[in-house]
């Protein structure tokens, strides 16, 4: 199915048209209309997240797996949240460090509490949480 596709004009100072210009380079996209659509895409999600609608989240950690009884703090964070776990990624970098990517469901002051509390771990080396909607 096709979106109707409506042009509009905007004014820009030619310094942000420039940088505009500079960001579609570096980024990859084939045109200022692209770069754009994502920017505005960015922003109705964030604008999800702070409304408080349900929302997906993506947790992504890195996390020494020798670190005694972490992976079992982990599971138990996730089991007694009311957030819906819908997947999760276990990776093994290395001998001691393991990429985990948790997707979640849920109100967003639920997912940021479960990341936080995952990333302030002992053995949890690294945190960062991804907003996202399904609802665009």
């Amino acid at each position: 199915m096709k979106e109707n596709v409506v042009r509009f004009c905007v004014s820009l100072p030619q310094d942000l048209l420039r940088e505009l210009d500079r960001r579609i380079i570096k980024r990859g996209y084939s045109s200022r209309s692209e770069l754009v659509r994502d920017l505005i895409r960015e922003l109705m999600i964030e604008d999800r997240w702070q409304e408080g609608e349900e929302v997906i989240g993506v947790l992504t950690i890195i996390y020494d797996h020798h670190q005694r009884e972490l992976t079992q703090k982990m599971l138990d964070i996730q089991h007694s949240a009311y957030v819906k776990v819908l997947c999760s990624t276990h990776i093994h970098l290395d001998h001691h460090n393991c990429l985990e990517n948790i997707v979640l469901k849920g109100r967003p002051h639920e997912i940021e509490s479960i990341a936080i509390s995952i990333g302030g771990l002992r053995g949890v080396k690294f945190a960062k949480l991804t907003k996202a909607s399904n609802a665009l």
